[in-house]
């Protein structure tokens, strides 16, 4: 999936676990110019660093998986937890910066331990 908008916000990474990592930040996104709408997404593990060339204000195309999972708690109660996942992002203002990926790995971890995502 595709989406392009203004870099908003830049969150710090977060070591999840002793093998997980990821890093959020969030796009303003306009579908409809009168209500601008702000996406939050995610980086994981070395993909995290693909952010740091870029600034608040920039103009970007990001590249992302959809991906959802269900997770039951300590008392059984099942919910359902969705994600943005970036993998790849690119400036879309002209300048001619490189862009900014990682090889596209599932990085979404064994499922093991008892956490959410």
């Amino acid at each position: 999936m595709n989406i392009q908008g203004k870099l908003h916000e830049i969150y710090e990474t977060k070591q999840v676990t002793d093998k997980f990592k990821k890093r959020d930040f969030v796009v303003e996104y306009y579908d409809n110019p009168s209500f601008p709408q702000y996406v939050k997404l995610e980086l994981h593990q070395d993909n995290t660093s693909i952010l740091d060339i870029f600034n608040v204000g920039d103009s970007l195309d990001i590249t992302f998986d959809l991906r959802g999972k269900p997770w039951t708690n300590k008392e059984g109660v099942k919910t359902y937890f969705t994600s943005l996942v970036a993998w790849k992002i690119q400036k879309t203002d002209g300048t001619q910066n490189a862009p900014a990926s990682q090889e596209h790995e599932d990085d979404m971890g064994s499922g093991e331990d008892d956490l959410p995502f």
